[in-house]
C-alpha cells in the first residue's frame, strides 16, 4: 500500500539517520521540535509505529521500559549500559549462525533476531575509576 508523502514523517525519518544513540520517542521529539515547533508528540508516535510498519527503522526494547528506535535496519548487535542508560551499536560481525540454528531447531518461521549486549559502558567505568583516584 503506497503512503502519501509526509514532510513530518521525513523529517522524522531524517533525525533517526544522524543519529547513532538510538533515541526514545520522546527524544526525538524534543529534538525535532527544535526546528520544527509545530509537531506533536502524537504525530512523532504515529510517523515511528508507520516507519516501523514499513521496516524503514528498528523498535528496540532493552528491557528500560522506553522504546529506542534506530535508523539502521541491518542485522547488528547492541550494548545497552546499565548504569547511563545508553544504547549504541556493537560493531562485531551479525550473528546469522545463531538465527540459522535458531531455525534448525524450530518448528514455526523465525525472520529476525535482535541481540542485545548488557553491562557498563567505558564511560561509566572511567568515571567510577575516577572517583575512587
Amino acid at each position: 500500500m503506497a503512503v502519501k508523502y509526509s514532510r513530518q514523517r521525513q523529517l522524522i525519518y531524517h533525525f533517526l539517520t544522524s543519529r547513532k544513540d538510538h533515541p526514545t520517542a520522546d527524544a526525538i521529539y524534543q529534538n525535532v521540535r527544535q526546528k520544527h515547533p509545530n509537531i506533536s508528540l502524537g504525530t512523532v508516535y504515529r510517523n515511528l509505529t508507520l516507519l516501523t510498519e514499513r521496516g524503514e527503522i528498528q523498535r528496540l526494547q532493552v528491557g528500560d521500559g522506553m522504546d529506542h528506535f534506530d535508523a539502521d535496519t541491518s542485522c547488528h548487535c547492541h550494548f545497552f549500559c546499565s548504569k547511563c542508560n545508553s544504547l549504541t551499536d556493537l560493531q562485531m560481525d551479525c550473528m546469522d549462525d545463531i538465527l540459522e540454528h535458531a531455525r534448525q531447531n524450530f518448528d514455526g518461521r523465525i525472520d529476525k533476531q535482535t541481540t542485545c549486549f548488557y553491562g557498563v559502558c567505558d564511560s561509566c567505568l572511567n568515571e567510577t575509576t575516577a572517583k575512587k583516584d
